[in-house]
């Protein structure tokens, strides 16, 4: 089952960060929780995005000290009672001291009197576990760039989860969630419930929501939209961690799952709702999209897909969030072929 940070459903509203960047501390809704009728749409944004981490090198990784390397590289553990963060409750995210990649919620923090920081969740697919050689522990890794982060435990008790990550606080850094930046992006390509699937499963994606955009009316519904009347497609709302994941990457996996030839309509779902579109938020996302369709072009391809300015993106009801997953299947119209 596809989990979402309960940070990342903490507040609602968005605020205007930087183009297909938003900000963590203001940001949306968990999709489980969406009522009918369909919530407030999310804004286009303008600017560029903000980097999470800081000092780092060409490579994109953070100069270590000595005491981070000994902990990071070498597999180390600090002093227990002594990281910066053993009693650090405030609201934000930490990331990996050595890549900047988001690591935790400071939903997921709770006290554990253990002398290390501790975590009952993570953001998805945001650490490794790897058994150590004795076959008594499980080691936690940063899942970008393997930085050693320290160990996982179970069947404690100490939350309702039952799960302790008990972290160094030397292989973290933390931004306060207000200097939290998170990509944002937003793909039609047919029926949102395979869209977002895939979405889901890509690693560095922290959140992906199904619904409506590219139309003319306000709080579309499924059924106004099926009717014909209101111009939006059936779409996707992908968040992510830019550290992890380029929108590139993520343009290049919208091709690679639906039939992007095919117009006003995927497979037998037909109609200007199906169609295939990008809707870029900055001049930056606009011009990855078309030298991605160049090179598709280029090799024959006669690509069906729109791309256009970013409007408001209305969340569909709470019904279509996470389909598969809780039908317990997978898509029947999208599948993933390799292109690059």
């Amino acid at each position: 089952m596809i989990r979402r940070s309960s940070l990342l459903g903490a507040v609602c509203g968005i605020a205007v960060v930087g183009a297909g960047c938003v900000g963590l501390a203001v940001l949306v809704r968990d999709a489980r929780g969406y009522s009918d009728p369909a919530p407030p749409a999310t804004q286009p944004t303008e600017g560029m995005p903000t980097s999470v981490s800081t000092e780092k090198t060409a490579g994109g990784w953070r100069t270590l000290t000595p005491e981070e390397t000994r902990v990071i590289v070498d597999k180390g553990t600090e002093r227990p009672f002594t990281g910066e963060y053993y009693d650090h409750f405030a609201e934000g995210a930490y990331t990996c001291r050595r890549c900047g990649a988001l690591l935790y919620s400071s939903e997921h923090k709770f006290r554990s009197d253990c002398g290390w920081p501790a975590f009952d969740d993570e953001f998805p697919q945001a650490v490794k576990r790897v058994p150590d050689a004795d076959g008594r522990r499980t080691e936690i890794v940063c899942a970008n760039c393997d930085a050693h982060l320290g160990h996982v435990f179970t069947g404690e008790f100490l939350t309702e989860r039952n799960l302790r990550h008990c972290v160094n606080s030397i292989a973290m850094l933390f931004v306060p969630a207000a200097e939290v930046k998170l990509g944002r992006a937003i793909f039609a390509g047919g029926c949102f419930w395979g869209v977002e699937y895939w979405f889901e499963r890509q690693p560095g994606v922290l959140q992906a929501v199904s619904g409506y955009t590219g139309g003319k009316t306000e709080n579309p519904t499924y059924e106004s939209l099926h009717a014909h009347g209101t111009g939006h497609a059936e779409a996707v709302e992908v968040l992510y961690d830019p550290v992890r994941v380029s929108y590139e990457a993520l343009a290049k996996l919208f091709f690679e799952i639906h039939d992007p030839t095919q117009r006003d309509g995927q497979g037998p779902d037909l109609g200007s709702e199906y169609r295939s579109a990008m809707f870029c938020l900055d001049g930056a996302q606009k011009q990855t999209a078309e030298k991605l369709i160049a090179e598709l072009t280029a090799r024959g391809m006669d690509i069906a897909t729109e791309v256009t300015a970013a409007g408001p993106f209305w969340p569909a009801e709470g019904y279509h969030q996470d389909y598969y997953t809780h039908k317990g299947s997978t898509p029947a119209c999208h599948r993933r072929r390799p292109l690059w």
